[in-house]
């Protein structure tokens, strides 16, 4: 009978071994939310790709002050856990392993994830900030309470530490990276830097390429390195869009089915004009270019229209050009947005122009009623 029941106990530690496994082949949440009723909902939240929007990921009710999230995912993830009727949110480095989350409803600040290298990582870089922070705040309050105009110096050596600190914060996400090559939240940290559309992508690139291999040629690694480089594309291209740049060459059909090309076009003084039938202030402002055309164009302007009007809506944009009486050059992919021409110049509303020198260099941009007459009279009077 001994023999038995030994074996037994052998058998249950088997099965508790084995589902232990099969937990670690995911993620399990293990969170403890002292003074939190039954019933309560916390939420776990993931950003979208310009950290602006909150993506639902799951939710959970408190039960005896606890809540478990359990689930898998592709690569780690910084994720947001909330909840309700408490300001704030935690934030959590997810990967497929046990993570442990003491949550502190007077101070949301104050709670403790815990359980993987990388949320031990992130409460180091989070301390580091708090730190930095907490003194950049002192140091603004010497600024705003130091208006004594006899003493400029001393505020001149104040504001000169305001702006080193401002220094510190920007270049802490390198420096910690750096310092922490082999650590998965130095990517999340890498992969923040390009939300910043004051972003050194340079800058970025190196820091990523002083990772650790193993970290580079991860899943998250590659998926970061392809943003980095889409990211670095895209202001190589928006910087061809500077003034004093040559624009990037374009064409498109006309509404007779004919080949435009911006080469084919170029005046003494060149207008594109990104507009739509749809568009109610492009439509609002296309008087005033027939205006300036018809002044300026013997003198040299010219001027390609570049429609953003929507697929099977050709009728419309011809109609809107014979009835605002536009006689000038016409294209249209007639796909809205996402027209090549459109996102190959950033287009993000319309209307939008840009103003071409003789020498076709960007001398302008969107340039309105009499501010574009000024600058067509400035280029061709």
């Amino acid at each position: 009978m001994k023999k038995l029941l030994g074996l037994f106990l052998i058998g249950l530690l088997l099965v508790s071994c084995k589902e232990e496994v099969k937990k670690t082949e995911g993620y399990v949440i293990n969170g403890t939310a002292k003074g939190i009723y039954n019933g309560v909902r916390v939420y776990l939240n993931a950003s979208d790709i310009n950290g602006r929007r909150s993506i639902p990921i799951g939710s959970a009710m408190v039960m005896d002050e606890k809540f478990v999230f359990e689930g898998k995912t592709d690569t780690p993830q910084m994720w947001y856990l909330e909840v309700d009727g408490v300001n704030g949110f935690i934030p959590v480095m997810v990967e497929n392993s046990a993570i442990n989350i003491v949550f502190d409803k007077t101070d949301i600040n104050a709670s403790k994830v815990t359980g993987t290298r990388s949320n031990e990582v992130m409460k180091i870089y989070n301390d580091a900030v708090e730190k930095m922070m907490a003194e950049r705040n002192e140091i603004n309050l010497k600024v705003r309470t130091h208006t004594d105009p006899a003493d400029s110096l001393a505020r001149k050596e104040i504001i000169s530490e305001f702006n080193k600190i401002n220094e510190r914060l920007t270049n802490y996400p390198f420096e910690f990276a750096a310092n922490h090559k082999d650590a998965t939240f130095s990517l999340v940290m890498i992969e923040k830097q390009l939300l910043s559309p004051k972003s050194d992508i340079n800058k970025i690139e190196e820091s990523f390429e002083n990772l650790n291999t193993e970290i580079k040629n991860s899943q998250f690694g590659q998926i970061v390195k392809s943003k980095i480089l889409t990211t670095k594309a895209s202001k190589e291209n928006l910087a061809k869009l500077d003034i004093g740049q040559s624009p990037p060459e374009f064409s498109g059909p006309s509404p007779d089915g004919k080949t435009i090309a911006l080469s084919d076009i170029k005046g003494k003084a060149t207008i594109i004009d990104f507009w739509a039938s749809w568009c109610g202030p492009c439509r609002k402002e296309n008087p005033n270019v027939v205006k300036v055309y018809e002044k300026y164009h013997k003198k040299g302007l010219e001027i390609i229209g570049v429609s953003l009007d929507r697929a099977g809506q050709k009728d419309k944009w011809v109609k809107a050009i014979a009835d605002d009486k536009l006689t000038w050059h016409h294209i249209s992919n007639l796909n809205y947005f996402n027209d090549p021409i459109a996102q190959q110049y950033n287009i993000r509303s319309i209307p939008a122009t840009f103003i071409l020198d003789s020498n076709g260099k960007i001398v302008a941009k969107n340039l309105r009623g009499k501010a574009l007459e000024d600058k067509i009279a400035e280029l061709l009077d």
